[in-house]
């Protein structure tokens, strides 16, 4: 059987020449998925525990599934990655401006006796990237083994004045809307902290290759802030305490929040799982003596979820919270059922007066102002920054180097829903019993969405012909295609739209011990239903 298909969707160059005037229709919509991993040694009905290569053990009962093996480690079978693309291609290609594709493109290494290697990496990255795709931990040999071989491979990708810095780093930028709309791909690998052959983006080390990326980014998005553009941060792992190098981790938050008017968003895979986390300001100070450390439930199936209901509870009150101290960090899950369920998500934006943007330029910066000022209040960390970075061991941190003004704007589109600003998601997924049947081919279905259900469809005095449907009807459960229906269980947040305040509100009412039900609800996507 030949895994070879036409992936024109996922092929097609997208990175138009900067002096381009002529834009397409827009629909309000991309795509963004993450984590694919095919897998060219899959083997249906092997043992899970071979990581579904093999037969034996005969008496295990685990056994692969015809198009995956939800809740295991076994990575993606080309009939699913197949029936990925298939779908998308027939059923949203014509409904979506753009895909930001978040990294790992080949199987994990998890199969000592079948070790992977760097011609399949390479091999399963030519059969089909979507238009602006982040490298991922698992689509490299050794973690930077990347620039030949991917500046090749993404040669249709990557517009020709990013190309010499990818060649340098495997990063770049892309105006998906020229313009109006860039997506910046990030290669989170130099601030990953289990990279052992980088520095971590230490303050002396002003060529580690995690500063030199930084120090790109942040020419990066003052070039678009000045020319009154929008950018999406893209990237595979996502930016987390956890997950980057201390130092790396700070530079991140400050640049996330000194462009705070000028990024729409932060979209990341790698987790696997379905959340969504808060970069603050407080993380940006030194924490006191008197703080005190969490315990450790790192060793426990829930411990994401504890962890991030535990941030949450912290927030400060509604009438206390300083909304230029947050950025939103949303992390989708995988196409690959390991360890949960095939997933996808359609976001949708405003394109309202999309025509017309270049008059709306033109009168903000007419309306112009002073610059908003940083604001000092409400940090988490509360440690003598001052003192501090006069000692030493500290005055060498980024903390102590990042002085530059940041610029927020309770207008931006991420602040507040206007041109550009994203409006709400909806996710799609394969349930269990469809990924393990052999008789039927599989149909993605919507898990739920974010938006409220009356926004679904035109209002009393609206126009159906003019209206803007979030998700085109045919791709909605026949419980939502009424324009009747005011509640409903594909959609448990209700959002107005996809903002910093909307985000910030649904993280307070998440961290509120008595909204049992919501809390349910966000742990039940967030690990696909397994275990509840």
């Amino acid at each position: 059987m030949s895994h070879e298909r036409d992936d024109s969707l996922w092929v097609k160059p997208t990175n138009p020449d900067p002096g381009q005037t002529l834009r397409p229709k827009l629909h309000g919509r991309f795509l963004h998925i993450t984590d694919i991993h095919p897998d060219p040694h899959y083997l249906y009905d092997a043992s899970a525990s071979s990581a579904c290569h093999r037969k034996k053990p005969r008496k295990e009962t685990q056994r692969a599934g015809y198009y995956g093996t939800p809740f295991s480690d076994c990575d993606s079978p080309f009939r699913l990655t197949n029936l990925t693309l298939d779908f998308l291609d027939k059923n949203w290609a014509s409904e979506i401006d753009f895909v930001i594709w978040t990294g790992d493109n080949a199987r994990h290494d998890n199969d000592r006796k079948l070790p992977r290697t760097m011609r399949e990496i390479y091999e399963l990255n030519r059969k089909g990237v979507p238009v602006v795709p982040s490298l991922g931990n698992n689509d490299v040999w050794r973690p930077n083994d990347i620039i030949n071989h991917f500046s090749s491979l993404w040669n249709s990708f990557v517009p020709f004045s990013s190309y010499q810095v990818f060649r340098r780093g495997a990063y770049y930028s892309v105006e998906v809307i020229p313009g109006e709309i860039a997506v910046i791909s990030l290669n989170t690998m130099y601030f990953y902290d289990s990279n052992k052959a980088v520095g971590g983006c230490e303050w002396i080390e002003p060529d580690d290759p995690g500063n030199l990326q930084f120090d790109w980014l942040e020419v990066q998005l003052r070039t678009y802030r000045q020319r009154g553009m929008q950018v999406w941060m893209s990237g595979h792992v996502p930016p987390s305490p956890g997950n980057y190098f201390p130092e790396c981790y700070v530079r991140y938050v400050e640049l996330a929040l000194r462009f705070q008017d000028t990024i729409l968003g932060h979209l990341f895979g790698h987790m696997n799982n379905d959340h969504f986390f808060l970069l603050e300001a407080g993380d940006l100070q030194f924490p006191s003596e008197s703080t005190v450390v969490p315990a450790d439930v790192s060793g426990t199936r829930d411990w994401l979820y504890e962890t991030l209901v535990k941030d949450f509870g912290d927030l400060p009150k509604k009438a206390k919270t300083e909304h230029d101290d947050y950025g939103v960090i949303n992390v989708a899950p995988s196409v690959v059922p390991n360890p949960y369920l095939p997933s996808f998500r359609i976001f949708t934006y405003n394109i309202t007066h999309a025509h017309n943007s270049a008059s709306l330029k033109k009168d903000k910066k007419k309306k112009g102002g002073k610059e908003p000022k940083r604001k000092h209040g409400h940090r988490r960390g509360d440690g003598d920054k001052e003192t501090l970075c006069k000692k030493k061991g500290y005055e060498n941190s980024w903390r102590c180097r990042l002085q530059e003004p940041w610029h927020s704007d309770p207008e931006a589109p991420s602040r507040v829903n206007t041109l550009w600003s994203p409006l709400g998601y909806a996710q799609y997924y394969l349930p269990e019993g469809w990924v393990v049947n052999k008789t039927k081919a599989p149909k993605f279905e919507l898990e739920y969405l974010t938006h409220s259900p009356d926004v679904l469809h035109p209002g009393v005095t609206e126009a159906k012909d003019g209206f803007q449907y979030p998700i085109p009807l045919k791709q909605l459960p026949k419980a939502l295609r009424s324009g009747n229906v005011t509640s409903s269980k594909y959609a448990p947040y209700r959002l107005a739209d996809l903002t910093i305040p909307s985000w910030v509100g649904l993280a307070r009412r998440l961290g509120d011990p008595l909204k049992a039900k919501l809390r349910k609800r966000f742990k039940k996507y967030m690990y696909m239903g397994q275990g509840l």
